[in-house]
């Protein structure tokens, strides 16, 4: 037990990412569900202060140009865009996941289907392990555009696909277990077969690199509250490559992504470029807020590759620790223990793991849980340590008794 925490100390001292602990609001407990709500970067609540005082306040209708609040979904898209390895120009922020996930997937049926000339393409393939909004979205998505709907696991993908196949929607991190899934690899194999491709980036995005321009992926959305700590509720986001930009139909045309949005012409006009992905007024204080907390990636330079290397040593260590604590055959890791298939979480079955975690968290270790048995630990290397997680590990042995 002394040999894991004299390693976990020695693996801090040597941490280059340990100082970016200091930037965020942390107390003594072990905090490991940031993949579900990042930590609060300690700047954030001086900066929206000066957002609801100053700019909404004092200057009022003035900051929509002046504070640049008209801009802001685009400008925060492209301070996101080199976290998921994609270009500038291609990515808008605003709406949630599942309004993202469903302008993206409509809009992937209606090209595919004018590629073929018709309503040839009329089947969707979604991730039947997917989090639950995104097969609720899938399903409706799939009315709207006339579509069959066809779960099918990542593995499956590759058999399953078709000369029906319009679109197909995968998560990157499956969200339950933490598996990693072949983003490149099943790309190609949807663009092999004349379809789109529909990436969820939710528990990928600020954790692990993506590389969307590098593999060709045609579009994706994200969460911006996990990895990259914008806060509860904070706007999601929406890719769209840029050669697909000027064929973007979105099923939710607003005001904010005509072409002439001041000009309340009765007829729709879509701007050009990744502004086609917007549609209302945008949620200031929340973008902001967002736009405040991702200083620490630019101000700190820190690298999505020197986040992954950290995530994997977390990772790894925290099973190691696992395997030294818990007793044997209370737990059973059902995360991939291959680095290619492993995103930045560890997921344990546990025999009654809701009641497991309670307890967890009453002794200063939060992660959560997932039905019907799954501990859920998500590992931020941004603020995260070692010694967070052999502390973790031997609470969860404390635990189980």
């Amino acid at each position: 037990m002394s040999e894991l925490r004299s390693e976990a100390e020695q693996l801090d001292v040597a941490d280059p990412l340990s100082a970016l602990r200091d930037r965020f609001v942390l107390d003594d407990v072990t905090y490991l569900d940031g993949n579900s709500l990042g930590a609060l970067p300690a700047h954030v609540p001086a900066r929206v202060d000066d957002v609801v005082r100053r700019q909404w306040g004092e200057l009022r209708i003035r900051s929509w140009e002046e504070s640049g609040w008209w801009t802001a979904p685009e400008r925060i898209g492209d301070r996101i865009a080199p976290l998921v390895g994609a270009a500038s120009g291609q990515i808008v922020v605003g709406d949630s996941t599942s309004v993202n996930v469903f302008k993206a997937l409509v809009a992937a049926v209606r090209m595919a289907q004018e590629d073929g000339g018709g309503a040839g393409r009329d089947e969707i393939l979604v991730d039947a392990t997917t989090f639950p909004t995104d097969g609720y979205i899938a399903e409706s998505a799939a009315r709207m555009t006339g579509c069959t709907l066809r779960p099918v696991t990542p593995a499956e993908v590759p058999s399953a696909l078709g000369a029906r196949t319009a679109a197909v929607l995968l998560n990157h991190v499956d969200y339950r277990t933490g598996r990693l899934h072949d983003l490149p690899a099943l790309t190609r194999a949807v663009h092999a077969c004349g379809a789109y491709a529909v990436w969820d980036l939710c528990h990928s995005a600020g954790a692990l690199p993506v590389g969307l321009d590098e593999h060709g992926v045609d579009l994706a959305v994200g969460c911006t509250y996990k990895y990259l700590n914008g806060g509860p509720g904070s706007p999601a986001y929406l890719y769209v490559r840029r050669d697909l930009q000027p064929r973007f139909d979105s099923p939710l045309p607003g005001w904010n992504s005509h072409a002439e949005p001041f000009g309340m012409r009765p007829a729709y006009a879509p701007a050009s470029g990744a502004v086609r992905g917007r549609v209302g007024t945008p949620d200031i204080l929340s973008l902001l807020a967002l736009d405040a907390a991702l200083d620490v990636w630019d101000e700190d330079g820190v690298s999505v590759a020197a986040v992954r290397a950290k995530s994997l040593a977390l990772t790894d260590f925290f099973l190691r620790c696992v395997g030294a604590y818990v007793p044997l055959g209370r737990v059973e890791s059902v995360t991939p223990a291959a680095h290619a298939e492993r995103g930045s979480q560890v997921a344990l079955r546990c025999d009654d793991a809701g009641e497991v975690m309670k307890r967890l968290i009453e002794g200063g270790v939060v992660g959560d849980f997932r039905a019907p048995d799954v501990l859920r630990f998500g590992f931020t290397p941004l603020y995260v340590g070692f010694a967070d997680v052999e502390r973790a590990a031997l609470v969860l042995a404390r635990t189980l008794g």
